[in-house]
């Protein structure tokens, strides 16, 4: 490589003198010219960038005063344009010059000009130069036939060479450096919202490579998210999924955007928040347990916050509804999956093969009881009517025995219960509902009252609580009393029935 770039500075006088006899590319004597020594100059382009990848942007300049000029040039001719390799190299080499931490004002004006290039080059070309057109006039095309086309190949170029080296990671001569990818996605920071890169930007949120560190610039992650939250891109969910695993600002902040638009809206039934939260796609992404997290964590942190204001309890319950179904569909298909392979093996020497869900549930909920959450996961308009007394019951024991009873301080107190119990209101509003009728059997009603008591204040501590159920028990003596109305869960305002 050194070798190479002994003759680099005579070569780079050369193509400099040739680039300013091209500049002018409006007569079929200068494209001829320019088509005859375009693999050359593509040659010296590689050589360039093998030199300046090894040099710091200060080295470069020195070494090369005028490269500034003769990238600018480059950029601008589009016959050289023309061939997406160029294209690839010439991104590269501008690439080079960017200075990561600029020091002063020179340094960022140095960056502000070579990214103005590269969204050139990588942009949609302009139709309204006299070279273009005049070019695309000898090809017989239109520009608005050529352009679309040119940039598509270009695109595809870069995502198949991105695929490769994901399919390909442990061939060292087809793999993209690490660099070139978090160049790459430099460079696309202002080009997200534009329908022709789509596929280039799942195809850098979806790379995988074996880096330990992440390689996405953080711009790009936040350009891409802010896009998707103004719906000026159109991703997959596992685009999606991927961005928030690699850059956990952007799940942050998609979290407290839905929360903002669910304050500022007048009224909001469950009927939009549902429709507010499958939109966010966050249901189906925190099918992965470390972005279930992370928004599990924020609704606590926002309950705290707002001291249980009813849209965050109504927002996390339907959160946990979707959630719930995202899962169980997600698992399902696994499930399908695993058979259809099972079968395909039959015949084999593969005997049995593991059909089992991707994430158990305790990894969601790991300091709660699993029978207890394999209880409240149940829907409770899918349990006969005669079992509600009996599972409802069984809940409010689970709890007690959690909350009461210090054996069980390591499951995190009555807070860390309370939050479990309220993951799935839909249990409170059926107790209500059931101490409000005439039908409640004669053992139910404390199991009910004390169910309730909790629900409404988790921290109230034992004595309180009973309390608190005597006065309970009071009204349910009046079972058409409408002060027991005040007993419903929490997200009863909402109709979460």
């Amino acid at each position: 490589m050194a070798q190479d770039s002994v003759g680099l500075p005579s070569d780079f006088q050369f193509w400099m003198r040739k680039l300013s006899v091209w500049d002018q590319a409006s007569t079929l004597e200068t494209q001829q010219d320019t088509c005859l020594h375009l693999p050359q100059f593509q040659e010296f382009l590689r050589q360039l960038y093998e030199a300046l990848k090894e040099m710091d942007s200060n080295a470069i300049i020195e070494r090369f005063p005028t490269i500034g000029q003769l990238l600018a040039k480059t950029c601008w001719n589009p016959f050289i344009l023309a061939y997406d390799e160029s294209q690839k190299i010439l991104i590269w080499c501008l690439c080079c010059l960017i200075k990561k931490d600029p020091q002063n004002s020179g340094e960022s004006k140095i960056n502000s000009w070579t990214q103005g290039l590269l969204s050139h080059i990588l942009s949609t070309f302009r139709s309204d130069i006299k070279e273009v057109d005049l070019f695309t006039q000898v090809l017989g095309y239109a520009p608005t036939d050529y352009y679309p086309g040119l940039l598509k190949n270009m695109v595809l170029s870069l995502v198949s060479e991105l695929r490769e080296n994901h399919l390909n990671g442990f061939n060292t001569q087809r793999r993209m450096a690490p660099e070139r990818v978090r160049s790459l996605s430099r460079v696309c920071v202002p080009l997200v919202t534009l329908p022709d890169f789509e596929p280039l930007v799942e195809a850098l949120l979806t790379y995988h490579g074996h880096e330990p560190q992440e390689v996405l610039w953080p711009e790009f992650c936040d350009a891409v998210n802010e896009a998707f939250l103004l719906k000026k891109i159109s991703l997959p969910t596992s685009a999606i999924l991927c961005l928030w695993l690699r850059h956990l600002p952007s799940l942050e902040n998609t979290m407290l955007r839905l929360f903002e638009k669910l304050m500022s809206s007048e009224r909001n039934f469950l009927k939009r928040i549902e429709c507010f939260m499958k939109d966010s796609l966050l249901p189906a992404a925190a099918c992965h347990p470390a972005i279930f997290r992370v928004v599990d964590e924020m609704f606590r942190y926002a309950l705290l916050e707002t001291d249980g204001a009813l849209e965050v309890l109504a927002t996390l319950q339907v959160f946990t509804r979707c959630f719930v179904e995202a899962l169980e569909k997600e698992n399902k298909q696994r499930c399908q999956e695993n058979q259809w392979r099972k079968e395909s093996f039959q015949q084999t020497a593969l005997k049995q093969v593991d059909i089992q869900l991707k994430f158990a549930f305790k990894t969601y909920f790991p300091y709660a009881s699993p029978s207890l959450v394999m209880v409240l996961l149940q829907h409770p308009k899918d349990i006969p009517q005669g079992l509600w007394h009996q599972a409802l019951k069984h809940i409010s024991e689970m709890l007690k025995e959690v909350v009461e009873d210090q054996t069980h301080g390591s499951c995190g107190g009555p807070f860390e219960s309370w939050f479990l119990f309220v993951h799935f209101g839909g249990w409170a509003d059926m107790a209500a509902e059931q101490l409000l009728t005439s039908e409640a059997e004669a053992e139910a009603p404390e199991a009910l009252l004390w169910l309730l008591a909790f629900s409404c204040g988790p921290g109230a501590g034992r004595q309180r609580r009973a309390q608190t159920m005597v006065r309970g028990q009071a009204y349910g003596a009046r079972p058409h009393d409408q002060s027991l109305r005040g007993w419903k869960g929490p997200c009863s305002g909402f109709g979460f029935h």
